[in-house]
């Protein structure tokens, strides 16, 4: 078999497969764990890079000490270089293979070739951008910059929340339900917001702090009184979104109607996406200039303690999962298959939400949970 000299350069080396399948090997010469065929023999690294730089210096050591009969192990190997260059070359390491300086450079140089016509062989895109696609990233960052108002300078005249008091009352029409329909509706609103606890604080240019923190006893008064604020800015995002729209080239190019659709589909998401820019993760929350929030529990998924730790594996499981697909999917097929299915996993917390909020109502209408379907759902008897 031919073997080749391992370099630096190169960091592979040559192996005998035959052997390699019979388990690990070991160093012909001191025994070590061998990381394969160096100079023809199986050796470790420890001992190729000592017989290249002794046949390099052309070096002619004396044993001192057993003349030239020292035992050579992966603890003695430093101690008698003699003996421990005589049994490389009774091992079977030749000099012959031990590549020049000229030689080295020349593989190096290459080695660094053929990395560059690789990178030319790569398909259009991979390189970088093209001017059109240059044109497209920069109309929508100017777009961005134009129309989104990071520090909400331009955020004024809304409504606060109420401070809670006997004066603010649940609409008359929900406070004695007169029918089952009217009842079915407030139990329906308390149960999709009153578990949402939105704190706010409000910093005065004079530097006071206005808090306001919504009551602990889920009483129902709390979302009339979060109601107008959130509406206000709700329609300030909205605003904003659309002007974004408009600036872009390709939105105002399509028909009317078209922009309508995508506005009235897309507005609620892009608000989403620029809300949470201004999300602050070490305080956990949304930093709007003078204006802050938070809940009173972020995590997605109710009644985590461990928030970090289980967003940290998170993160862990989707780049090992990233991993895995574009080591055995590197077809250009499916360069989009991690997206699409973090996108479906999205879609799945969506189905489930709404799965969730159907088995309650019918649960509260006909109860038919078994005792684990209550547990997971958190379902209580009446």
């Amino acid at each position: 078999m031919q073997c080749n000299e391992t370099d630096s350069t190169s960091g592979n080396s040559t192996t005998n497969a035959d052997e390699e399948d019979e388990g690990p090997q070991i160093c012909r010469v001191c025994g070590d764990k061998a990381t394969g065929y160096h100079f023809n023999v199986m050796t470790c690294e420890g001992c190729k890079g000592f017989f290249r730089r002794a046949i390099k210096r052309n070096a002619r050591p004396r044993c001192l000490f057993r003349k030239g009969a020292c035992e050579i192990t992966r603890k003695t190997r430093r101690q008698c270089q003699a003996c421990r260059l005589r049994k490389c070359l009774e091992s079977g390491m030749r000099k012959e293979m031990i590549m020049s300086d000229a030689a080295v450079e020349q593989r190096r140089a290459l080695i660094r070739r053929k990395k560059r016509e690789q990178i030319g062989a790569q398909p259009p895109g991979a390189k970088g951008l093209t001017e059109e696609q240059r044109t497209m990233i920069s109309e929508l960052m100017n777009a961005q910059m134009k129309t989104f108002d990071t520090t909400f300078t331009h955020f004024k005249n809304f409504r606060l929340p109420e401070v809670l008091s006997s004066s603010l009352e649940i609409p008359e029409c929900l406070q004695t339900p007169s029918s089952r329909e009217e009842a079915a509706k407030w139990s329906k609103l308390r149960e999709d917001l009153c578990s949402v606890k939105l704190s706010l604080q409000l910093r005065g240019e004079d530097g006071s702090v206005w808090n306001y923190k919504p009551p602990a006893d889920n009483s129902g008064k709390e979302i009339f009184s979060l109601l107008p604020h959130i509406a206000d800015m709700s329609t300030y995002m909205f605003k904003g979104i659309i002007n974004f729209a408009k600036v872009i080239s390709y939105f105002r190019d399509l028909p009317i109607e078209d922009q309508i659709s995508l506005l009235k589909g897309a507005t609620f998401e892009l608000c989403q996406l620029r809300f949470n820019t201004v999300f602050n993760a070490e305080t956990g929350t949304w930093e709007c200039g003078r204006l802050s929030y938070s809940l009173e529990d972020p995590s997605d998924r109710p009644g985590v303690v461990q928030r970090q730790v289980v967003d940290q594996l998170q993160e862990r499981f989707a780049i090992t999962l990233k991993a895995y697909i574009e080591c055995n999917r590197p077809q250009p097929a499916h360069r989009f298959l991690f997206l699409k299915i973090m996108a479906m996993l999205t879609e799945l917390r969506s189905i489930n939400a709404q799965h969730t909020q159907r088995l309650l109502r019918i649960q509260d209408i006909h109860p038919f949970a078994t005792p684990l379907m209550q547990e997971l759902f958190s379902i209580t008897e009446s």
